[in-house]
């Protein structure tokens, strides 16, 4: 048997501790399967009172640095989370330490960095936990999948988000209510923002993209709408038309340009997406040789997050993952910037709520407005207002038409005297056909 293989543990939170908890629970195992035996040799926290009991079993303390530049440690695993850790880690390649992260949002704003850095230090980066807690989709990428061209892939990729959209649909809870509740339940941080806003599903889609189509695809290039003004009247219309509303991160192919986008969709419920429910995640894309392939599992959470922190953990260990990484022209940094779609060239369907005053005429306004537009209609409804019975919501279902149409109509719609506020616009995604 071979010394055992040193692992620096930088941060000791819910994950962190999840992933101390599989290293020592199914050490025999690890060991039965690998031939290989793990030693935590130090675990970074910010405060060590608050930690104590960790302190009885492992080498706990608060310096980065002495971790990092312990010859005995192979491996450092970040799970501190946020831009600040990048100096650890940085200072852990430049020691030929390989990395282990679940930090999205640091490879994201700085992957362009750090994947370089690894590769002229000889060492690699392991991030499956990064975008879809335990669901292998990096895997998937990077190695089942790679002689593939993928032309779309779209995503559940934030579990708090489709737990309130799930309340929201199945309990008829608001927004508020669905929040809240999901805070209790720790799906959801004291501040959502990131999650609730489209950031955190973007910062996940710039990295999956980037894999998947061989481009450097950054947050920026992403349209993000998140879900912090969605209404409970556009979910029970939208059931009522047959779809489920999802948070979805969007990236597909149109000419040689990439469509980028997050935001809440309409989903049809003949597709398997629309039954993603509470704090699952799915993603569902489609290759050219292979068709259409759907990932489903818990996309956050302490075990399963952990449990792809240490997949990645064996798979540094056993050689895999840094002979990949060494030979593979797929990570940040090496790309060419995406060719990115202009997001007024989206071409898609709507759903739209116009809340109306209830005077003759306004359909005959609203319809010419989108008419001028090139904007034809599949359907229209008037539904029923359960507050102010001045007030008239039509819903409107369109054909295909662009998004710089569709909002120049609006714009013309929402001029309107007879419109009360502003009109709800929602995309209905359309899943591609099969080796097209």
């Amino acid at each position: 048997m071979n010394e055992p293989v040193g692992i620096a543990l930088l941060g000791s939170g819910v994950v962190g501790r999840g992933v101390l908890a599989i290293l020592s629970e199914q050490q025999d195992l690890l060991e039965r399967r690998t031939g290989l035996r793990f030693e935590v040799c130090h675990v970074v926290c910010r405060d060590v009172n608050k930690n104590a009991d960790l302190a009885k079993t492992y080498n706990l303390h608060t310096d980065t640095t002495r971790a990092v530049s312990d010859p005995r440690v192979k491996i450092v695993v970040e799970v501190m989370g946020g831009l600040g850790a990048e100096s650890p880690i940085n200072e852990a390649i430049r020691s030929g330490k390989h990395i282990v992260t679940a930090n999205k949002a640091l490879l994201a704003a700085r992957g362009n960095h750090l994947f370089p850095l690894a590769k002229k230090h000889g060492v690699s980066i392991g991030f499956e936990a990064s975008c879809a807690g335990g669901i292998p989709i990096i895997d998937a990428l990077t190695r089942g999948l790679l002689s593939n061209r993928i032309d779309s892939l779209t995503g559940i990729i934030n579990g708090t988000c489709n737990y309130i959209l799930t309340q929201m649909t199945e309990k008829g809870q608001t927004y508020s209510q669905a929040l809240s509740e999901a805070q209790k339940l720790g799906y959801a941080e004291a501040d959502p923002t990131l999650d609730v806003n489209g950031r955190d599903s973007a910062q996940k889609l710039a990295i999956l993209a980037s894999l998947a189509f061989n481009c450097q695809v950054n947050e920026r290039d992403i349209h993000i709408t998140g879900i912090d003004t969605l209404q409970a009247d556009d979910i029970r219309f939208a059931e009522e038309l047959g779809y489920a509303i999802k948070l979805l991160g969007i990236a597909e192919r149109v000419g040689d340009s990439l469509s980028l986008r997050v935001h809440p969709t309409l989903v049809h419920h003949g597709e398997l997406l629309a039954d993603v429910n509470g704090a699952f995640n799915a993603i569902s894309l489609y290759g050219h040789a292979i068709g259409h392939q759907f990932f489903y599992g818990r996309g956050a959470g302490q075990m399963p997050t952990a449990s792809a922190v240490v997949a990645d953990i064996l798979g540094v260990a056993l050689g895999i993952i840094p002979h990949t990484f060494a030979r593979l022209n797929i990570y940040p940094g090496q790309l060419e910037p995406a060719r990115v779609l202009p997001f007024e060239q989206l071409r898609s369907r709507y759903y739209l709520r116009v809340s109306a005053a209830d005077v003759p005429g306004v359909f005959a306004d609203i319809t010419a407005a989108l008419g001028k537009h090139h904007i034809s209609l599949s359907g229209v409804s008037q539904k029923e207002s359960e507050e102010d019975v001045s007030v008239v919501p039509v819903v409107v279902v369109t054909h295909r038409a662009t998004e710089g149409d569709i909002q120049a109509a609006l714009k013309e719609i929402d001029a309107l005297a007879t419109i009360k506020s502003p009109t709800v616009c929602l995309r209905i995604v359309d899943v591609p056909k099969e080796f097209a």
